[in-house]
């Protein structure tokens, strides 16, 4: 039950600021939090860049080879 009260309190609170002291708080919270992310080295950066190249050349490759089936198949079909 305290944990019930205590959130209401901590809403009631919230509840009482201004728009512009909340949005002043919202801010606040993203630069901190902004603080605290860790940033990928240079190398890493180059490991995930090239990771994601690959994925998006091997994705191509699926669709079209799907496609090119696809489009076979329905010249075929309706000729």
């Amino acid at each position: 039950m305290k944990e019930v009260a205590a959130s209401k309190s901590s809403k009631g609170a919230a509840e009482k600021k201004g728009f512009f002291a909340r949005l002043a708080q919202f801010f606040h919270e993203i630069f901190g939090e902004l603080k605290r992310v860790q940033r990928p080295s240079r190398e890493e950066l180059g490991q995930l860049f090239t990771t994601v190249v690959l994925f998006i050349l091997a994705v191509m490759v699926f669709i079209g080879i799907f496609d090119l089936i696809f489009g076979r198949a329905t010249v075929w079909i309706f000729g």
